[in-house]
């Protein structure tokens, strides 16, 4: 079956050729031309990742995942015109998964895209199906997270994040070693990502449970049991 994508990008030459490329590539492609119309394509229907630029007529490009993030965990990455540090933070501070920098080759956005939508697969399910600490439990075959039988609603990524640190409890974890689990052994995410869902992740556990994740200087991060 094939994978459906929703582009989202008023420049209609770049937007074509990433249309053409992408049903060259086996994928089906839903294109918009507006912010708003594009938000709501992707509010009503159901897609296998977003490819949304950032800057777009009537809602811009962070607005929409702002919006759809609070709703779906759909996998989106952003196109941008702007490679500043902090452009690239706000973006996945929106909840984008991945960024791409125009102009781009187009291999290079395949690549992400295929990075991503991996991603976007559950990780195996270990023979331990349930793994807690402290009164956060997370049924990892029900796909369910919970703190004292409250569920907790995560991202995908925040998802397998946690599950890295409750599954190396104690365990000093790199960044790089987090990007490998987590994102997968041949992505283009840099690290600072790591940094970014960390941050996350703590804001949506309990004051208790986020407290035990530690900063290692230098290093990258731990959990302490």
């Amino acid at each position: 079956m094939k994978q459906h994508i929703l582009l989202i990008e008023d420049e209609k030459n770049i937007s074509k050729f990433v249309e053409l490329e992408l049903k060259h590539e086996n994928f089906d492609v839903t294109v918009s031309y507006d912010g708003r119309e594009g938000f709501e394509l992707a509010l009503n229907n159901t897609y296998d990742l977003l490819l949304v630029d950032v800057m777009l007529p009537n809602l811009n490009g962070l607005e929409i995942c702002r919006r759809v993030r609070k709703i779906k965990d759909v996998p989106i990455i952003l196109i941008t015109a702007r490679d500043a540090v902090i452009d690239r933070v706000s973006g996945l501070e929106a909840g984008a998964d991945d960024y791409v920098v125009k102009p781009f080759a187009i291999e290079e956005l395949l690549a992400r895209i295929r990075a991503v939508l991996r991603r976007a697969i559950p990780l195996a399910t270990s023979v331990h199906n349930i793994l807690g600490i402290k009164g956060l439990e997370i049924d990892q075959q029900a796909y369910k997270v919970s703190f004292h039988k409250k569920e907790i609603n995560l991202t995908k990524t925040e998802y397998d994040l946690l599950v890295c640190f409750m599954q190396n409890c104690d365990i000093v974890l790199t960044r790089d070693h987090i990007l490998e689990k987590v994102w997968g052994f041949e992505t283009e995410v840099e690290t600072n990502v790591v940094d970014v869902y960390i941050r996350h992740l703590r804001k949506k556990l309990p004051e208790e449970i986020a407290s035990l994740i530690e900063t290692v200087r230098g290093v990258g991060y731990v959990m302490r049991s």
